[in-house]
């Protein structure tokens, strides 16, 4: 499916609409959600354009975007808060057509004018003379999604999508098992068989290979939030089982497909769900958030950009898919030597970066670290930006 559409003027980071982590069904073009506030939000900055002192210091004349670039990069190039995307959206609702999408080679110009700035989009079309670059309007006629560019680095999350599993109990404890291995090996690896009985869901063939589930403690109060399921791998059902339950069950077959970590016997298995087209609009919560880190993703001690962290938050406190949340570090303890008894006092928390929501259950919620001046540990502080 084609569209023709002219890029003329239009705004950059309404694009953050379009922050998809995979290819969408064409008849989805143009129904990402725009709430009322942020329609709102953009009508009023379209009546002036943003004001300067929203705008990032060293904000570009210029900035033509390429291959790899996100769409929250390119508004950190322009905005202090990359999420504000709604005022940027607004200098230009009046030339927008189909605000969701941005493709490498749009160049962006920052126009300023009696304290205001706007963006608008053109296309290079060749140095003219005196270095001076023109910029021109034209029509674009292509696949509404073909080269289009993510929200966020989309490559970080999108394995996780399936692999971050927080469970309310022990719900795999009744899953279909691994029992054994071809020539009656104790590890499996990625090509090799395995056996497994219990039942399978009917016309299922790719399955999720975990591990027994572990608690997920608040840093605060030790109360038990849920069971992180531990990913192991894949596996494709190659020959069906059975007889279950007689004494005349065959095992099912299973090719072990990718492996996080070798897989042994006693390992459970559950169905790869059906691959989900879901819209990440970056935004802060609506009202006030204060949480804590659980845990770092895979066990490690501490973590830093682009890794992932569990939160202990989840949509029952509010927490949605694409909230920005402010990172802080606990302040430490420090002995004030100006005093006779040097008496502990503790120092502020210090903000030292941003987390942006992309899976979210319950009680618990998963996040990627987008920035970080220093090492990020379990008990560190998040709130709203």
């Amino acid at each position: 499916m084609t569209q023709r559409r002219p890029l003329g003027l239009t705004m950059i980071s309404a694009a953050l609409l379009a922050g998809t982590f995979a290819a969408m069904p064409a008849h989805a073009a143009g129904n990402y959600p725009i709430t009322p506030d942020q329609r709102q939000t953009a009508q009023q900055v379209a009546q002036a354009g943003v004001p300067l002192s929203e705008l990032a210091p060293n904000a570009p004349d210029t900035y033509t975007v390429k291959s790899g670039d996100t769409l929250w990069a390119i508004s950190g190039l322009f905005l202090k808060s990359p999420w504000r995307w709604p005022e940027l959206w607004g200098m230009n609702t009046d030339q927008i057509r189909n605000p969701h999408l941005i493709y490498p080679g749009q160049v962006l110009m920052l126009i300023k004018s009696d304290g205001r700035a706007r963006l608008q989009v053109g296309r290079d079309v060749g140095g003219a003379p005196g270095g001076t670059v023109k910029l021109s309007p034209r029509v674009r006629a292509e696949s509404l999604y073909d080269g289009s560019i993510a929200a966020i680095p989309q490559h970080l999350i999108e394995p996780f999508l399936n692999e971050a599993v927080v469970l309310n109990g022990n719900e795999l404890a009744t899953a279909p098992r691994v029992i054994s291995a071809q020539e009656n090996r104790v590890w499996m690896s990625k090509g090799d068989l395995a056996y497994a009985r219990g039942t399978m869901a009917p016309d299922q063939q790719a399955y999720r290979v975990f591990r027994e589930p572990k608690p997920l403690r608040d840093p605060v109060t030790k109360e038990v939030l849920g069971y992180e399921a531990v990913y192991v791998g894949t596996a494709d059902l190659t020959r069906a089982g059975s007889g279950a339950g007689t004494k005349d069950e065959v095992p099912a077959t299973l090719t072990i497909t990718q492996v996080r970590q070798e897989v042994q016997a006693g390992d459970r298995l559950a169905p790869v769900p059906p691959r989900g087209y879901t819209s990440y609009v970056p935004h802060a919560p609506a009202g006030a958030l204060d949480g804590r880190i659980v845990s770092i993703y895979g066990d490690a001690i501490n973590a830093g950009p682009n890794q992932i962290v569990a939160l202990n938050k989840g949509q029952r406190d509010g927490l949605e898919r694409g909230h920005v949340l402010a990172l802080w570090h606990a302040g430490r303890i420090v002995r004030d030597p100006t005093t006779p008894r040097r008496e502990e006092v503790r120092l502020p928390d210090e903000r030292q970066g941003q987390l942006f929501v992309f899976q979210v259950f319950d009680r618990v919620s998963y996040a990627l670290i987008l920035s970080s001046d220093g090492a990020v540990v379990p008990g560190d502080r998040f709130t709203q930006p």
